[in-house]
């Protein structure tokens, strides 16, 4: 299976300012050596040796998670901003059949959608899956006026709201999908996905901190080969939120270590966050990892544009 992050960031889009672009070029300026400059090839060297907060980017856009079964089944895991760049995307051309899970129906999670470019082809059809029940009224309403020129109706026909329940399993393909309830204001969701004996889960949207873990939460997390996972904040940042629905990032290696997880990705970044702070939360993450668990759980940013495979 294969995963890739079209919108890493929680809450709210947030694109490069001007000044901190400004600030990625000064960073540069500042160490580059005349010999760097030569040729086009020691140029290149050296922006690729430069620290990934100045050379790149964590991304802007909101929650988009895509997985792509070995059998070519279009998997999508929620419909930030990032579903746009998919929709854009030349690897999907072709495509005539999407599954979209909902985590829930906040605005971050779903403001993508009518951005969605494939949503416009008539030879297209989009299965939504939730565990809400009014989840068709409350997705459409933001394709009504004056919200949005294209009326919902215009696209209803080739789209199926599908509600499915925790603690079942549900089949796409040679794909395995669960969900469980999560901790967050108004309630989320997680999926859990398993295809040839390898399970990922998408996490987005939990508070850690007290959560009391029950059945259905180990049904999904339990032994993931792989879990994209909330970790919004720093640990002073989640004592001044609580109750804001997200965790720091120690907390999501705590969990990591409970449910005998291999590996996580840190997703839902901060919006006022920016890339160097970002990473060196990924670097305090790793400390804490490797001080709790030996090394049993391995610790990645969610990177917009970035992906992996199991």
């Amino acid at each position: 299976m294969d995963v890739k992050f079209w919108g890493v960031r929680g809450s709210l889009a947030a694109p490069l300012s001007p000044g901190q672009i400004q600030a990625k070029i000064n960073a540069a300026i500042q160490i580059v050596q005349p010999k760097d400059l030569e040729s086009p090839d020691s140029r290149q060297k050296f922006l690729s040796s430069l620290p990934s907060h100045i050379y790149g980017t964590i991304g802007g856009n909101t929650p988009c998670v895509q997985a792509t079964s070995f059998s070519n089944d279009e998997l999508i895991f929620d419909a930030g901003t990032g579903i746009r760049e998919m929709g854009m995307s030349q690897d999907i051309m072709g495509n005539t059949h999407y599954s979209l899970f909902l985590s829930h129906l906040h605005w971050d999670h779903i403001q993508g959608f009518p951005f969605f470019g494939p949503l416009y082809n008539p030879n297209v059809t989009i299965d939504i899956y939730s565990p809400l029940e009014d989840v068709a009224d409350f997705f459409a309403s933001q394709m009504r006026a004056p919200f949005y020129p294209v009326d919902f109706n215009a696209v209803k026909d080739r789209i199926n709201f599908n509600i499915i329940s925790t603690g079942e399993d549900y089949g796409i393909g040679g794909v395995t999908i669960s969900c469980c309830k999560m901790n967050h204001p108004g309630g989320s969701y997680s999926y859990s996905v398993e295809e040839n004996g390898k399970k990922i889960v998408y996490a987005t949207d939990m508070e850690l901190l007290d959560f009391k873990i029950g059945e259905d939460t180990k049904r999904v997390f339990e032994n993931a080969d792989a879990v994209i996972l909330d970790a919004q904040y720093t640990p002073q940042d989640s004592y001044a939120k609580t109750k804001w629905g997200h965790s720091a990032f120690c907390y999501a290696v705590d969990f990591a270590v409970e449910m005998n997880v291999k590996k996580i990705y840190l997703f839902h970044h901060e919006p006022s966050y920016d890339d160097k702070k970002i990473t060196s939360i990924l670097q305090s993450a790793k400390w804490y990892a490797d001080f709790i668990s030996e090394k049993k759980v391995e610790v990645e940013l969610a990177i917009e544009g970035k992906g992996f495979s199991i």
